[in-house]
């Protein structure tokens, strides 16, 4: 009888982040390793991957990660896990070629080579268990589920996916491979949740390319189509959009030029002619009507980049009147108010906006009559909904209900919870560490909460900075308070505050040396105590203050 445990570190309740442990005996097989962007709130912040400490308590006992498919939340995390935990890396060969991207630009684990490319078919021997994979269909080629065998049936692992029958050969499930794992028997199914919530009909691959191609084909202008780099399905259909209006393609991000050219060189993107794709340098010698322009922006994130086209501070374009800005991706919920913002500035600029979604439901992830579906060919024992925000989780749990699962065989997990196969049952067996560690250019985990408030504070009250110049032994002030401050009042307009705000220091200084005592700490404190409440009676606001006490002897 196999000891299992299975533990999410990521990828529940959040969208992004994906990693999953299953543990069979004493060996664990870690389930994607992947990153999600930060929220608004978040600032500075550039990317979250999860915690790592258990993996990395247990290293010795990891037999591998095992990667779904080629997007940063499935694959974005891997460096940062791979520097602390060095074990052999299992993908799809358009997977690891996109895995080792990440992980060369990345200075640590740029000599890390342990990759090993597998296909739908493989079956890798563990000892006590197996490992296998299915084709599923995402928008990315050679997406796979995975397979982990043991004494008490599969336990089965979704990968983002969603069903397609008129999906093109790259990207098609294998429905046969799904059944044959049902009747080998599913112990528990860790599935994609991200479109739970709708019952509308995903659109087929081969209508978006009708409808990219009737949009592009109807404008006389520059076609500007904001996407997600690593969407190379997207991709595909601007390219045979192009072809067949006789169009070029400019790629204007770093990110989607290397992943284009390691999809081409991979066959896994078709090109009629190389003569498509032209270099940003050559726009000037084509007319507006023979251009698409493919900004992905960086990390993937097109936004940022039409903000700066509307402002004219992109490096290659500017939006003009005549511009059809062709947004083909589905933004999540919490940059609905950047896109609106960004929409606007386009439409300043000249230009002209349309959606892909004004006409189509477009996702990379089934919706709720998808995952039944799974869910009836694979007859799971146990559910454990995964990839989603809580509501989605919970809408895919009232998913199976309505095709008869109990409840009681359905777990919404959190983050780090221990769930533990004990006499024929899943039980809740403690928990491991695993938070958000935020990545600030060089800098990881060090951003945590604190840091945020204050960058949230500077953000919107500014910063107090106060620099007065005493003398210890004596208990007398050298040189009075002199007061900066930046994002918090017009200076030419608030000379009276900041002169008594000086006058304020100059007051706590003196009544804390009638002390008999005399401490650092207890001086830059009082300063700051007084300081805050005397700008916060005048303004109402609380900056950030800064007290820089300075001694001379």
């Amino acid at each position: 009888m196999s000891e299992i445990k299975i533990i999410a570190l990521g990828g529940v309740r959040e969208n992004g982040k994906n990693l999953y442990i299953a543990e069979v005996n004493d060996q664990i097989f870690v389930l994607d390793a992947g990153l999600k962007y930060p929220e608004n709130e978040q600032l500075g912040v550039d990317v979250i991957v999860p915690n790592f400490d258990y993996l990395v308590e247990n290293k010795k006992r990891v037999a591998g990660v095992f990667l779904t498919h080629g997007h940063a939340d499935a694959i974005g995390a891997l460096p940062y896990l791979l520097e602390k935990v060095k074990v052999p890396v299992f993908g799809s060969h358009l997977t690891i070629e996109l895995a080792k991207l990440f992980v060369k630009n990345y200075p640590a684990t740029k000599k890390f080579n342990d990759f090993h490319v597998i296909n739908a078919k493989a079956e890798i021997d563990f000892g006590s268990t197996q490992v296998s994979f299915f084709k599923t269909t995402h928008s990315i080629p050679e997406s796979l589920g995975i397979v982990v065998k043991t004494d008490e049936g599969n336990i089965v692992y979704t990968g983002d996916f969603k069903f397609d029958q008129a999906a093109d050969p790259f990207y098609k499930t294998d429905f046969a491979r799904l059944a044959e794992i049902g009747r080998e028997g599913v112990l528990a199914l860790l599935s994609d949740s991200a479109n739970a919530e709708s019952h509308v009909q995903v659109a087929s691959m081969h209508e978006e390319a009708t409808e990219i191609l009737d949009t592009i084909a109807d404008w006389d202008g520059r076609v500007i189509v904001a996407a997600v780099a690593s969407n190379i399905a997207r991709i595909q259909q601007i390219f045979d959009a192009a072809e067949a209006t006789g169009r070029r393609v400019v790629l204007t991000g770093h990110d989607v030029e290397n992943i284009v050219r390691t999809a081409i060189n991979l066959k896994k993107l078709r090109l009629v002619s190389e003569r498509l794709l032209i270099k940003p340098k050559e726009m000037s010698k084509f007319e507006d009507n023979e251009l698409i322009i493919l900004e992905t922006g960086r990390m993937g994130e097109p936004l940022n980049g039409l903000r700066k086209m509307s402002i004219g501070r992109h490096r290659y374009v500017e939006i003009k009147d005549g511009d059809l800005v062709y947004i083909v991706t589905t933004p999540s919920i919490s940059k609905e108010a950047v896109v609106a913002r960004v929409e606007n500035m386009i439409y300043q600029a000249g230009g002209v906006v349309k959606s892909i979604t004004k006409n189509l439901r477009v996702s990379g992830h089934g919706n709720a009559r998808d995952l039944q579906l799974m869910l009836n060919i694979l007859h799971p024992k146990f559910l454990f909904p995964i990839q989603g925000e809580y509501r989605q989780l919970d809408a895919h749990a009232t998913a199976a209900l309505e095709i008869g699962m109990f409840p009681e065989n359905i777990f919404i997990v959190k983050r780090g919870d221990v769930m533990s196969y004990e006499q024929g049952d899943f039980v809740h067996n403690g928990s491991v560490p695993a938070g958000d560690v935020m990545i600030d250019g060089n800098a990881i985990g060090d951003v945590g909460n604190i840091v945020l408030r204050d960058r949230k504070i500077l953000s919107e009250d500014g910063i107090f900075i106060v620099a007065i110049t005493v003398n210890k032994r004596e208990k007398k002030i050298i040189s009075k308070a002199r007061v900066h401050t930046r994002g918090f009042v017009y200076v030419k307009k608030s000379k009276d505050i900041l002169r008594e705000a000086a006058d304020v220091v100059n007051n706590a200084v003196e009544n804390y040396f009638t002390k008999d005592s005399f401490d650092w700490g207890e001086l830059k404190s009082a300063v700051r105590d007084d300081l805050s409440k005397y700008l916060y009676d005048q303004t109402k606001r609380r900056p950030a203050v800064l007290p820089v006490i300075m001694e001379v002897k």
